[in-house]
């Protein structure tokens, strides 16, 4: 079973960029597709991006197309989310989870990141 644990969050001005990571303990990181979520106070949690298990396609909410971009480097067992243009409203408790089967059913503690205007 894979553990998670994210970095990388703080507080950047609008228009800034932030690389957040998520770091897997084990050895099977390679066979989760891995996502990023994010949960802003008073809202519920939504999908930001994801990536499939090698790396080589990933997808991402309508909110941060052409904003956010998924990576990952199995060799590392790390996935990023790098963060670019932010913008006040992507203010949020980032977190990232992994899947073999459909569901998200491994997370980790999250992160915040703060954008000010």
């Amino acid at each position: 079973q894979v553990q998670l644990v994210e970095s990388g969050g703080g507080l950047v001005q609008a228009g800034g960029s932030l690389r957040l990571s998520c770091e897997a303990s084990g050895r099977t990181f390679s066979s989760y597709a891995m996502g990023w979520f994010r949960q802003a106070p008073g809202k519920e949690r939504e999908f930001v991006g994801a990536i499939n298990r090698s790396g080589s396609s990933s997808y991402y909410a309508d909110s941060v197309k052409g904003r956010f971009t998924v990576s990952r480097d199995n060799d590392k067992n790390t996935v990023y989310l790098q963060m670019n243009s932010l913008k006040p409203e992507d203010t949020a408790v980032y977190y990232c989870a992994a899947r073999i089967k459909l569901q998200y059913d491994i997370w980790g503690q999250g992160t915040q990141v703060t954008v000010s205007s």
